[in-house]
């Protein structure tokens, strides 16, 4: 089972330590795991209790807490501790990086530029190969593509149905919830929905990743979290990793680290199929020259 990032655990776990965890958990053993839970669910108790309250509490040996440190890049359960105890306080994941009333033109512009930068190195850090192998390999094979996001995420959907057209796929996009449902009725088990949103518990999104499944379409998800709704009912789950203070934050960091998945995907499709698709790319491209001066 994926980690579950709670929004507690978001407010009071450091940063590097948060992504670490996202990182190595599906490589952790099943007393590692308990330990790791109890890290992420009462990140306050964690810190605040000895080895042997830990232990006990989460069900696990103390050496499995020692292991677990260790994992995490710490030398040991004491050191793990004091980094939760000195760095929780002053979390530097916050809304663009603490901004504070002192704060220069420049110094907020470097701040939400490092923010983005950080979400993205995360979240190449922790993107499961194997999935998005997978992921590549159903466009690649799909006759039809289902792109849906809403809000701020469907700009996000609406820039990768764009790419996969220029390319001559039969790529759909729609911010009316109808129009979704109508596109993915149509689709087979070969076809793909690509479902964004990034805390994973938007209701017509998940409505409409149930529905494809319903009729056999395979589902990728990009999304931030691994235990959301949109994770549970998806086929395959692409990671981002962009956490900020405020979890309803509309800050464009999350969506960065979409398109740049949604691209990285579209240059992959292109690579693998370019001797099919490199001429509808030209076609395209020279198309839109008659709209530039």
């Amino acid at each position: 089972m994926p980690i579950n990032i709670t929004e507690e655990a978001i407010e009071k776990i450091p940063h590097s330590c948060l992504i670490k965890l996202q990182a190595i958990y599906d490589t952790l053993k099943t007393a590692e795991k308990k330990a790791a839970d109890l890290l992420i669910n009462d990140p306050d108790f964690f810190s605040s209790s000895t080895i042997v309250e830990a232990a006990e509490r989460a069900g696990c040996s103390e050496a499995t807490l020692v292991r677990l440190a260790k994992k995490l890049g710490f030398k040991g359960y004491p050191e793990l501790k004091e980094n939760l105890i000195n760095k929780a306080k002053d979390n530097p994941v916050q809304l663009y990086e603490g901004l504070t009333e002192q704060d220069t033109i420049e110094s907020i512009t470097k701040k939400i530029f490092e923010s983005s930068i950080q979400a993205l190195r995360d979240t190449l850090n922790i993107l499961n190969k194997e999935n998005y192998k997978k992921a590549v390999e159903c466009i690649c094979r799909a006759n039809k593509i289902v792109f849906c996001g809403v809000g701020d995420a469907f700009p996000v959907a609406l820039a990768g149905c764009q790419k996969f057209t220029r390319i001559g796929l039969n790529a759909f996009v729609s911010s009316d919830f109808d129009l979704q449902l109508i596109y993915t009725s149509l689709l087979s088990p070969q076809d793909v929905v690509i479902a964004i949103s990034h805390s994973g518990r938007t209701k017509t999104i998940i409505d409409v990743v149930k529905y494809a499944k319903s009729v056999g379409a395979k589902v990728i998800a990009i999304t931030n979290y691994p235990i959301s709704p949109l994770s549970k009912n998806s086929d395959i789950t692409l990671l981002t990793a962009s956490f900020v203070d405020n979890f309803n934050g509309e800050v464009i960091s999350k969506r960065i680290s979409e398109l740049c998945i949604l691209e990285s995907l579209f240059m992959n499709v292109l690579w693998q199929l370019k001797d099919k698709l490199a001429e509808n790319l030209n076609k395209c491209n020279l198309a839109v020259e008659l709209n530039k001066l």
